[in-house]
């Protein structure tokens, strides 16, 4: 269907949020705060592309309650409040193929610590800062994802919903109802790591000019009810090294919370060069473990999802605000690397924006660059924590898992001393997907079936991640060259899309005298690494139809 063919109906507001994340339930949260201060009217609105406030919500998750102390300094009163779990032991490993070595606390500066931490699910936490939005008069449409973007003269407008009811082939079917524009004064970027307008308006407005390119990691989590006697409420477990090889960055998290759950996940740095590595199956080979394996005994898998995680860091942070809005939370990226945390520097960034524009409005602007939260965010306590962990993604990617260690803690020591170090600031070398070699220079990685008791497969691990979306609508996993993707994904790299997918999605099939490529889209969590790892970028994550996508529950 032509877009001009489309009359779509508009609403007015203030403030139009796309990401119901914590970034932005924060920022809806500060602006409605900041407005009843003031006897000021403030209308915001609020969407959120899964079905229910929380649904595509992934993380550890250990919390640093820093920016929630400062939004609701009373937080821990509320008798809903999401966490019931503090951090009371801290466990940092090295693992071998057979054996661990425990690396002594005094080694990490003292940030790398959770004491006063939380553990527990984001994406709760995110429906109780829902429902705090709402009750302020936050308007909030769960299953309206922000498809595009309206531009006017060079700033942004707000946002178009998807369309809802087209079928497979384009057309309308007798459901069809086309999106919305919601219209914006200013308009804030929440969509988490590697969002479909975020990664547009970076590249329309220029925003990462001067800047490294951002870096990712995908992040795979079960969660697990285990038995008592293997549990330890408050433990908080990191580990590096095997399964992965030295030259390959990840590790692994395990968290002890509320009623005998046990979190498990595993990150892998998508900068990993051998196309035949398997992600999901360095996950599920990790579980195996000695030291890992008898937590899960006689223990049940709950969920699973995953997710890329922003990892460039300080140097990788976009110009955050273009005319008529402004990136806030991983939308612009602001994870902590070696201390597996954002969601706190998405908040404050969050309401940092809010603060900017709540001022603007009340100088009667709008559709202009928000530089009041570019210069709050020079400031903030946000970009002095990146900056001293500058260099440890940089470093390990250099030098590779021990020296990189090593050498990365002393830099996050010199920098937590001294404020300064020796490496400057140091540059990340590339985008991720070009750090992908030809499936001849790499030696291919065999992997053990699952057990289906400990290991599993990735069709049973989506089938509980409670992933739906409507068959008959367009595919939302858009492949820009065919040809392109035969040639090369296929022929030079070996098909490495049926192996980076934690869903199963992509498959070559040898069907007659060419292989022929298929997009499972249906089995979609969301997770976009698809549109990261791609060598030649060919594969264009979209948002598909409206509560299409994972449900994940207490993740």
């Amino acid at each position: 269907m032509a877009e001009q063919a489309i009359e779509r109906e508009s609403m007015e507001y203030d403030v139009v949020i796309a990401g119901a994340g914590p970034a932005g339930l924060a920022a809806a949260i500060r602006l409605k705060q900041l407005a009843e201060a003031e006897g000021r009217e403030i209308s915001v609105a609020v969407l959120e592309k899964g079905s229910e406030v929380g649904a595509h919500i992934l993380s550890g998750v250990v919390f640093d309650p820093k920016a929630l102390d400062e939004l609701f300094p009373d937080w821990r009163d509320d008798p809903d409040q999401p966490f019931d779990t503090e951090v009371t032991e801290d466990v940092f490993t090295l693992l071998g193929e057979a054996g661990a070595a425990s690396l002594p606390g005094f080694m990490m500066p003292g940030f790398m610590h959770n004491k006063g931490c939380y553990v527990g699910s984001l994406g709760n936490l995110c429906r109780w800062l829902g429902a705090k939005a709402e009750a302020m008069g936050v308007e909030i449409y769960p299953g309206f994802p922000a498809a595009d973007f309206i531009e006017e003269d060079g700033a942004v407008k707000g946002v178009i919903t998807g369309d809802m009811g087209v079928a497979r082939d384009g057309s309308p079917k007798d459901m069809f109802q086309p999106g919305m524009e919601l219209r914006g004064k200013y308009t804030l970027i929440a969509e988490g790591a590697r969002g479909n307008l975020s990664k547009r308006l970076i590249r329309h407005f220029n925003l990462d000019e001067e800047r490294e390119p951002q870096k990712y990691g995908l992040g795979m989590k079960e969660l697990w009810r285990v038995k008592p006697e293997n549990f330890r409420k408050g433990r908080v477990s990191h580990t590096m090294g095997w399964p992965l090889d030295n030259q390959t960055g990840g590790g692994s998290f395990l968290y002890h919370f509320g009623d005998n759950l046990v979190a498990v996940g595993f990150v892998v740095h998508l900068n990993y060069k051998n196309p035949h590595l398997f992600p999901f199956g360095e996950f599920q080979r990790f579980k195996t473990h000695p030291d890992i394996a008898p937590i899960f005994e006689g223990a049940e898998r709950l969920s699973y999802g995953a997710r890329a995680i922003t990892e460039g860091g300080f140097q990788s942070v976009p110009k955050l605000a273009f005319p008529g809005g402004a990136l806030i939370g991983c939308s612009a990226g602001f994870v902590n690397v070696p201390r597996i945390k954002g969601s706190h520097n998405a908040m404050k960034t969050g309401m940092m924006a809010a603060e900017a524009a709540f001022t603007a409005l009340g100088e009667d602007r709008q559709g202009d660059v928000l530089e009041g939260y570019e210069a709050a965010y020079q400031k903030s306590w946000v970009r002095k924590e990146l900056r001293k962990v500058r260099n440890v993604k940089p470093l390990w990617t250099k030098l590779g898992l021990m020296p990189g260690i090593a050498i990365g803690g002393l830099d996050m020591w010199t920098n937590e001393l001294f404020g300064f170090s020796l490496f400057g600031t140091m540059k990340h070398g590339g985008a991720d997907h070009e750090a992908t070699k030809p499936a001849s220079e790499c030696k291919d990685i065999a992997y053990p079936k699952p057990d289906g008791v400990l290991t599993f497969d990735r069709l049973s691990s989506v089938f509980i991640s409670n992933t739906n979306h409507e068959e008959d609508q367009p595919v939302h996993l858009k492949v820009t060259d065919l040809a392109l993707q035969k040639a090369s994904e296929h022929d030079v790299y070996g098909g490495p899309s049926a192996r980076y997918c934690p869903a199963a999605v992509y498959e070559w099939i040898d069907e007659g005298a060419e292989p022929k490529f298929v997009i499972n889209a249906q089995n979609c969590v969301h997770c976009k690494t698809c549109d990261i790892k791609d060598p030649n970028q060919n594969i264009v994550w979209t948002t598909p139809e409206g509560g299409g996508g994972p449900n994940y529950p207490n993740m």
